[in-house]
Order: C-alpha cells, then structure tokens, then sequence
C-alpha cells in the first residue's frame, strides 16, 4: 500500500514548525499579569502626582486625619516606601561590592557603614530636611525627598551589612572556578556572588522594609528647629491621631498598617522568598518547599520569558564590556612596596580629613556651648548602653530558637511569616496610647519599660537574619545528621551554629546599631497630654532635634556614633572574621 503526497500543500519546515510550537499563547495568566500592572503604573502616577505640588510652611503642618483619606495616605506611604527600597537595593550592591572586593576600601567604608548605622534618623533628618527644601524650594518634593532619604538610611544599612557578610563568606572554590571559566566581573556578579547571597538579600530586605515602617511616623511628621512639617501617609495620620489622643483614629491607622503590611507581604515578599529558594547550596532537593500563589501566577504566565529576552541584549552587552575592561579579571602580579607606599598615603589623607572634621566640629562646639557640652550625653550613654546589651542578649536566647524553628520548615515559614512582618513593621509609636495607660496603671518605670519598646524595634533583626541562615543550611546536611542520629546540643554545636553563625552576627550587629537608633522613638513616650521621659541618650537627642538645639544635636549623635562604633569594633567585627575565617558553608 502506497500513500500520495498532495504536491500543491506546502511543507511545513523543521524551523518553521518549531517557530510555531514556540510562540507563546496569550494565556489568562498572562490577562492577568497584564492587568495588575497596568493598574500599578496607574496608581503610581495617580498618587506621584502630589509630591510635586507647592505648599506653604503653614499648609506643610497640617494634617488631615479624616479616615476616609487613609487609602490616599496609604498609598503615598508605600510609594516612599519602595522608592526607598530601591535606592537601598542600589547602595546595597555599589557599596558591599565595593567593600568586599577591595582591602583598602574595606578599611573605609566597612568603619564608614558602622557611623552611619550610629548616627540616628532624627540626625539624618534634620540635614536632609534643610537641604532637600533648599533645592526644591516652595515644592513638596523637597519634603518627599527628605522623607524618602529617612526612610532609606532606616534600610540600607542592614540589607548592604548582610550582603558584605555573603560576599566575605563566598566559599573560595566557588570565586576559583568562576575565574577558570573566564567569567567577567559581571558574569561572577550575577551568576555566582549575587545568587550565594539571594537568600540572606531577601530576607534582610524584607527585615528593612520593617525598620521603614518603624521609623515612618517619624519620617512623615517631621519637627525640626521649631518647625513642623508633614506629609500625607498613615505615620503622619498616626502621629496626629496621638497628639490629639483619639483613640479611635489610632485604631484606624492601626487597622490601615495592617493591611499594608500583609497586603505587601502576600503580593511582593512571600513570591519573592520562594523564589529565592532556588539559591539554596545543596545536591538534593527539598521534600517541602515554600510557595506562592502570586509566584505561581507569574510562572504560569509569559511574561517573565518576555523580560528575559527583552533584558538578555543588554547582559550580553554588559559581558562584553566586562571582557574588554576586565580581560579575564585574574590577578596580576602586585608589587609590595609600592602597594604599601600607597596604603600609607592613602591612610594619610584619610586620617588627615577625619582629623580635620573632628577639629572643626570641635572649634563649632567650642564657640556655641563648650566642649563640656559632651559631658552629659557621655553618661547618659552608659544607660542606654545597658539597655542595648540587656535588649541584644534577650532578644538572642528567645529568637535564635525560634528563627531555626521556622527556617527549617517551609510549612511553618508560610504561617509565621506574615505573623512576624506585621509585628517587625508595627511603629513603636502605635503603641504609645498602650503603654502610657500600661506604665501607669502597673507603675513600671519607663526607664524599664523603654527596653521593651526598644525592642520592638530591634529584635527582629536576630529573628529575620536567623531564618535567614537557617534556610540556607542544605537540606544534605540537615538530612545526613538526620541519618547519622545526631541530635540536641551536638546537632546545634555541629551544623545549626556553624551553619547560621554568619547570618546571626550581621543580624546581631543591626539589632545593636537598631537598638540605638530605636531609644530615641522609645525613651519618651507621649499620649494626648501624658508624656513619659526615660533617662538615656536617646530621649536627650529627641529633645534636642525638636528645640533645635544644634550643639546638643550634634553632641549626642556624635557621642551615639562613638558608643555604637566602638560596641561593633570590639565585639561584632571580631565576630565578623571569625565567621569569615570559620563559619562558611
């Protein structure tokens, strides 16, 4: 039996038809990837557009705590807030790269991060406020700017601290077979460095955004030299609603932070953290893996095979211009005495303009109040001190457990994740009306109970970086000193310390530097007419920042930066090359 072929029908070629078999079908998937956003750069826009109008200092004070306008503030809250993130993402990789890669620079900008972290947001914010209004005067982008850059320094030092940790950490056999592949800066960047460290990336990201929502009551109501200024959002709104007393617009904004909080945990940071999954160092894949129904959404859809190739011309262009300025970036023959002759004149020049700055705020002080203005902030840093290391060892014995406990189960992650970002992201401010009514009614001293509003601030920190490390231990070790019966204190002495030790120091090291930062928030508390002080250095700066003092100013942040700088120099940096040196998976 014989079959005919119809000689007039075209044939259909091998290229041609696997052309077809790949074109991608508009899916519903894919409506709906489109749709969302689509309305995302709608609202956007929407909301972008009142950051740009003008005010009048009067008009910049007041706010407008009707509750119907808390989707509108809502909405500019979270705008500040991701803008904020991206420009930390930014800092994050420039500045860890930088310091990770480059000893001379470590030297800088590694003690550099410890005196940003130090120096208070309140300390941040009254800079920021006077020059962001001097370059755009008589708009509100200037406040918005200001507040953005608050929002900022409360974000990017933890997220460019764990990323720096990755970087040191990197296991040298992975940087070794790079290299002998001819990988670029970039290509080592993105294919080897950038992955080792999603994991540690995204949960200290996620830890960040919460140290934002913290400080965004006093990122958006602002009191500076004696004047006020404010911006729409829920931390204004909450702010107004304490001053005022009204509990029942508290509880709005309250009910408002929630949302917000779970709304972007379910869309933004549960995709991400399982996503993030497939970073994990291990041979065997995970019986139990997180998920993501927004995840899940966007696999099914085409629109992440769209970006790619949309964004694929510009990585080869970025290796290629890898190649020509960093041939094949191996390392070149150095010569010792000259590279030692260039570290001493660059310790020269650093030192010299460290020393230059110190005599000139002296000579400011000198002039305005006397060097003796030190005096009381130095003491009054030994208390708040207390606080911090009291804060720090609880917070350790409580959440280490508790962080292993969740990173080691997926299942647990997903119930417990959302749980601990509302209550990482709840603005001690919130809070205010509880504890004035708790402190009285129980007596409790606020300088006690300020440790417990410090730590609201503060403690997650250890929490978020433990899971963090915990995820990241592979599932063969955990699965061998399974096999091998190996529990209890052996099991944590072996493998649980060890494998999260890198991940507990950077979170230990942020905690400490957010304890600080928190006291100011913590250590006065003011409800309708009740105002609480505790003794501490952090109550003396709020107070200076809302008189306008400048030489108290600066004499508590710059006292505050001795006392957190020295704290990381001899403990958490000690910690840091032990981890370094003993502790890498």
């Amino acid at each position: 039996m014989s079959f005919k072929t119809d000689s007039a029908a075209p044939r259909a070629t091998p290229v041609a038809a696997r052309t077809a078999t790949r074109r991608p079908r508009m899916s519903w998937a894919d409506m709906v990837v489109a749709a969302a956003v689509l309305v995302l750069l709608y609202v956007t826009l929407r909301v972008g557009q009142g950051t740009t109008v003008s005010f009048t200092p009067d008009q910049a004070a007041h706010v407008d705590t009707d509750p119907s306008r808390l989707p509108y503030d809502a909405a500019r809250s979270l705008l500040r807030m991701f803008a904020a993130l991206a420009a930390s993402t930014v800092f994050t990789f420039v500045y860890a790269y930088a310091a990770a890669k480059s000893r001379r620079l470590e030297r800088i900008l590694i003690p550099a991060l410890d005196i940003l972290q130090s120096v208070p947001v309140l300390g941040f914010l009254t800079v920021a406020v006077t020059g962001f209004l001097a370059l755009f005067p008589g708009s509100m982008l200037g406040l918005e700017c200001a507040a953005i850059f608050a929002i900022f320094t409360s974000q990017a030092w933890n997220m460019t601290f764990g990323f720096y940790s990755s970087l040191t950490s990197l296991p040298r056999e992975l940087d070794e077979l790079s290299r002998s592949f001819g990988f670029t800066r970039w290509m080592r960047f993105w294919k080897v460095e950038l992955p080792a460290g999603a994991i540690g990336m995204v949960w200290n990201g996620m830890m960040s955004f919460g140290g934002g929502w913290f400080f965004l009551v006093a990122s958006e109501a602002i009191s500076v030299n004696n004047q006020n200024y404010a911006l729409p959002g829920v931390g204004s709104y909450a702010g107004a609603a304490i001053a005022d007393g009204d509990l029942g617009k508290v509880g709005w904004a309250v009910l408002a932070m929630a949302v917000m909080v779970i709304g972007v945990n379910f869309l933004f940071w549960r995709p991400l953290t399982a996503w993030a999954e497939r970073f994990k160092n291990e041979q065997s894949g995970a019986s139990e893996v997180q998920k993501s129904l927004v995840l899940d959404l966007l696999r099914r859809s085409h629109w992440p095979q769209l970006t790619g190739r949309v964004l694929r011309p510009a990585g080869r262009a970025l290796n290629r211009a890898g190649r020509v300025l960093g041939v094949d970036d191996r390392p070149l023959a150095v010569d010792r005495k000259r590279q030692r002759t260039g570290d001493i004149a660059f310790a020269v020049v650093a030192g010299a303009l460290i020393l230059w700055g110190l005599a000139d705020l002296a000579g400011y002080l000198n002039a305005r109040t006397g060097l003796g203005v030190f005096g009381e902030p130095l003491l009054l840093g030994l208390v708040t001190l207390a606080r911090v290391v009291v804060l720090v060892a609880v917070a350790t014995v409580i959440w280490v457990p508790i962080g292993v406990k969740i990173g080691f189960s997926p299942k647990l992650t997903r119930i417990a994740q959302p749980v601990v970002q509302v209550l990482a992201s709840f603005p001690a401010n919130f809070l205010f009306p509880l504890a004035v009514w708790f402190f009285l009614k129980t007596g409790l001293s606020i300088d006690v109970g300020g440790i417990l509003l410090m730590a609201l601030g503060a403690q997650w920190y250890i929490l978020f970086n433990t899971i963090a490390g915990a995820m990241a231990i592979p599932t063969d070790l955990r699965e061998a000193m399974d096999d091998l019966g190996v529990r209890g204190w052996q099991r944590w002495k072996r493998l649980i310390i060890p494998g999260i030790f890198p991940a507990y120091v950077t979170g230990g090291i942020t905690a400490s530097g957010g304890a600080w930062n928190a006291s100011i928030v913590a250590e006065i508390v003011t409800f309708g007419g009740t105002t609480l002080t505790a003794t501490g250095l952090g109550a003396y700066i709020a107070q200076a920042t809302e008189a306008g003092d400048f030489p108290r100013l600066l004499a508590g942040v710059a006292v505050m930066s001795v006392y957190v700088v020295a704290l990381n120099r001899l403990v958490w940096r000690r910690l840091y090359r032990l981890a370094e040196s003993r502790y890498s998976l």
